[in-house]
């Protein structure tokens, strides 16, 4: 057992680093704009220099750190690890533990509007993903999906002394959600997605029904035009980190193309989510300098199993919101497949793959609706 007492955590970037960022972006080398239309072929040029601009000249860093530090954050060592976390008690009385996670290009700042509706029922456990941000050193150990979901599940009880609890995920954290209800269900009392954990093989459906088609049309479109990030972060993630690592730029330029291409925005991502929560989140990738440890999720599923093994089923009670902008939304006759005790379906009016800095007050209706029944 590798596992330490919890011990308080208060997040401070040196000045010095907050000067190095600006005069960095100051000097920023811009490619040209592409034919077509802008964002068509990825981050549009100019959208990139207003928003670094912006980063450099107006984003309020310190009001963004005072956030995080309002909430209760701790360390410890687990799977031989330093592991940050967010630890909030509930307000109500005997409040469920639940534990929430995000992926990637997330952070627990993500959760800044979330944690705060779901504490007047639950007490939130949120860490920063192994290898992400405050979970972060340099040479530290990488972790896979499955590693993770074991590593939670051993934060959960053998350092907070949880014996049981629900967990909520999407992105990675769906995943996360989903193999500590497979490989944990005797201390899982429920998990509740906002992305399924279904495989992405057209052939795994021989004879489709008409909501099967529209899944296949979206999954064929999403292999097509949006998997080339996992395939270089899964492939060759080091590559990469070096000129994400040495590039603000580069880095806000990676990061926000996602926050455009899987929110509900109308072609702007700050439709979705403000400027200064993207900015947020990506500094903290920049201040921590996690980007290529971030990128190992996907180096380790690209070169092993898929999380839920062939012919296995996630037997836990499991609810799902399903948002219209999600990158994928597999239907129910498909998700059954691998959740065989789905107790609450909702597909929500707004939002997309980053829910809960998208629609905050609609996702902790459903977290707290699915798990009333299970406390």
């Amino acid at each position: 057992m590798s596992t330490s007492t919890p011990k308080p955590f208060t997040l401070r970037v040196p000045d010095a680093d907050i000067a190095e960022l600006r005069q960095r972006l100051a000097r920023t080398r811009w490619p040209d704009e592409p034919p077509g239309e802008p964002w068509s072929t990825g981050t549009s040029l100019s959208y990139m220099k207003g928003l670094a601009d912006y980063w450099q000249t107006g984003f309020d860093w310190r009001a963004w750190e005072g956030k995080l530090n309002g909430f209760r954050q701790f360390t410890a060592t687990v799977g031989g690890i330093d592991l940050h976390f967010i630890h909030e008690p509930g307000r109500g009385p005997n409040p469920m533990p639940l534990l929430i996670s995000h992926g990637w290009p997330g952070s627990v700042f993500e959760f800044h509007k979330l944690i705060p509706l779901l504490t007047e029922h639950f007490t939130v456990v949120a860490p920063s993903l192994p290898g992400y941000a405050l979970s972060f050193k340099p040479g530290q150990k990488r972790f896979g999906v499955s590693d993770i979901a074991d590593l939670y599940a051993e934060l959960m009880t053998d350092v907070l002394g949880y014996g049981r609890f629900g967990v909520q995920g999407g992105d990675w954290g769906g995943f996360i959600a989903s193999v500590m209800g497979l490989r944990h269900p005797e201390r899982v009392a429920g998990i509740h997605l906002n992305l399924l954990a279904v495989r992405r093989d057209p052939k795994m459906i021989e004879s489709p029904t008409p909501e099967e088609k529209v899944f296949l049309e979206q999954l064929a479109l999403f292999l097509k035009e949006e998997t080339g990030y996992q395939w270089i972060q899964g492939t060759r993630p080091q590559t990469l980190a070096f000129g994400l690592s040495d590039s603000p730029a580069g880095l806000a330029a990676w990061i926000v193309e996602k926050f455009r291409a899987w929110t509900d925005c109308g072609g702007n991502p700050e439709n979705a989510v403000s400027r200064d929560e993207m900015l947020a989140n990506i500094s903290l990738y920049w201040f921590t300098g996690c980007i290529g440890a971030s990128f190992w999720p996907y180096y380790a599923r690209m070169h092993g199993p898929w999380p839920i093994p062939e012919g296995a089923t996630v037997d836990v009670p499991t609810g799902y919101a399903e948002f219209p902008r999600e990158i994928l939304r597999p239907p129910r006759s498909l998700a059954q497949k691998t959740y065989t005790d789905i107790r609450r379906w909702s597909v929500m009016a707004k939002g997309g793959h980053f829910a809960a800095l998208e629609q905050p007050d609609a996702l902790a209706h459903e977290v707290v609706g699915f798990f009333r029944p299970l406390r």
